[in-house]
């Protein structure tokens, strides 16, 4: 019988897909990703969001936080056709169902986040500097690569791989739900704050018969669920989240792990100068005892 999941070619063999020992190479380079991220605790220059720069290169922001977050996913669902084949499996068909599981709940993150968000959710985002742009996407083709590899054949390739660990494969997927409704809650929330100012904005166009202003640098003060205790709760819910995808792939696996340490080494930072800049913004007895990004902790 014809198999319902057929194998993509290679497009550049040993690379895209990467082979058995680049991938290997690839993963164990990429645990060290934190390294790298130290340099943002020494500048706050980060042009995206609230934090962006006037630039003639820049980016339009919805475009280009598609074009950035998308490869992760895209890498991840190429690995998944086109390595079963390399390792003597008969069709990505072949590979366990917690494989695929994972490859689900991965695709089904950056479909919302990448694609929903941006083009139909988001009523505006700010401009995108290249920089952030660039590394962006090389941190999502690398990331998607590792955790693609692992999941296609270079990691558990039968049922028996994942015997005994039905339990921690259900705790996993149950954190990773629930913090991925956290996340878009928040992330809602935050929408709602520009919802409501353009909606004001089109009401008053209306009544003046003058143009819109826009809402792409407009920032308050969210107050509903975790906005009570911490300013970066979508951050919080994310690690959470990605910790949980961890918990379903086995503490032993490396690419999960890499992915949720290398996630917080590169927005941690960014929470605690963001909280700076809302102190900044509306005072510190406004922001008050809200943390940044933990509650109770930092």
């Amino acid at each position: 019988m014809a198999s319902l999941l057929p194998n993509l070619p290679l497009l550049l063999p040993g690379i895209l897909p990467p082979s058995r020992e680049n991938w290997q190479l690839l993963s164990f380079a990429w645990q060290f990703f934190p390294l790298f991220t130290a340099a943002q605790w020494l500048t706050d220059f980060y042009p995206q969001g609230k934090t962006s720069i006037e630039s003639k290169l820049n980016i339009p922001g919805k475009w280009g936080w598609l074009f950035m977050e998308v490869p992760g996913m895209t890498m991840v669902l190429y690995c998944m056709f086109s390595i079963p084949s390399t390792v003597g499996l008969a069709s990505p068909q072949s590979l366990p169902w917690a494989n695929w599981t994972m490859a689900i709940i991965y695709t089904i993150h950056y479909l919302y986040r990448a694609v929903l968000s941006p083009l139909v959710l988001n009523p505006s985002m700010s401009p995108i500097h290249p920089f952030v742009f660039i590394s962006a996407f090389a941190w999502q083709v690398i990331n998607g690569l590792c955790i693609g590899g692992w999941l296609a054949g270079y990691g558990p390739t039968t049922v028996w791989d994942w015997s005994g660990r039905l339990y921690y494969i259900e705790v996993g997927l149950v954190i990773w739900g629930w913090s991925f409704l956290g996340n878009i809650f928040h992330d809602d929330d935050l929408r709602e704050i520009r919802r409501s100012a353009l909606k004001r904005q089109q009401q008053k166009a209306k009544e003046d018969g003058k143009p819109i202003e826009g809402v792409d640098k407009l920032y308050m003060l969210p107050k509903n669920g975790l906005f009570h205790f911490i300013l970066y709760p979508h951050y919080f819910c994310e690690w959470l989240e990605w910790a949980g995808f961890w918990m379903v792939g086995g503490w032993d696996c490396v690419p999960a792990r890499s992915f949720l340490l290398n996630e917080i080494s590169t927005m941690l930072p960014r929470a605690l100068q963001g909280r700076q800049w809302y102190i900044k913004k509306f005072g510190k007895e406004r922001v008050g005892n809200r943390k940044a990004v933990i509650p109770g902790l930092l």
